[in-house]
């Protein structure tokens, strides 16, 4: 999407869902250009550690759990 001539960064929530489909394999091609185009390297940097830190914290707990 252009504003002024300038290419729209992707929202926070489109960064979400780009880090999500990417972690599964599922990115489209169109949102893949999107990302790499206009989207900024720290922020996919931060929410992947974040989605990770989440991911290892969930399967910890579930593994705690079934174990006791």
């Amino acid at each position: 999407m252009l504003i002024s001539g300038k290419p729209k960064s992707p929202g926070f929530f489109a960064m979400i869902l780009s880090v999500l489909a990417s972690a599964f394999g599922v990115q489209s091609q169109q949102n893949y250009e999107r990302d790499f185009n206009q989207g900024k390297l720290a922020g996919y940097i931060v929410t992947g550690v974040i989605f990770v830190a989440l991911l290892v914290l969930g399967l910890a707990s579930l593994v705690n759990a079934i174990i006791n």
